[in-house]
C-alpha cells in the first residue's frame, strides 16, 4: 500500500512539473497530501496485521479446545465400550447358571 501511495504521489508530482502550470506550493501540497495518504495507508495495514494476529490466536486456541474436547469424548466412548462389555459378561454369567 505504501508502495502505491508512493508511486501515485510521484506520478501526480511528474504531471505537475510537466504541465508547467503549477507552481512550488502546489507541488509541495500534493506531496504533503501523498505522504499523509501513505502514512494513513501504512497505519491501517499495521491495524489489520494486528487484527489478523488476534484472529489466528483465537483460532489456535479454539482448536486447542475442539482437540481437548474430542479426547474427552474418545475417553468417554471407551469407558462405554468396557462398561458394555463388562454387563455383557455379567449378563451371559448369569444366564448359563
Amino acid at each position: 500500500m505504501k508502495m502505491n501511495a508512493l508511486k501515485v504521489s510521484a506520478l501526480v508530482l511528474t504531471a505537475a512539473l510537466a504541465a508547467g502550470c503549477a507552481d512550488t506550493s502546489a507541488i509541495q501540497a500534493t506531496a504533503d497530501r501523498a505522504a499523509a495518504d501513505a502514512a494513513a495507508a501504512s497505519s491501517a495495514a499495521e491495524a489489520a496485521r494486528a487484527a489478523a494476529d488476534r484472529a489466528a490466536q483465537a483460532a489456535a486456541s479454539a482448536q486447542s479446545t475442539a482437540d481437548q474436547a474430542l479426547s474427552a469424548a474418545t475417553e468417554s466412548q471407551a469407558c462405554c465400550e468396557a462398561n458394555r462389555e463388562s454387563m455383557e459378561r455379567m449378563f451371559e454369567k448369569s444366564m448359563s447358571k
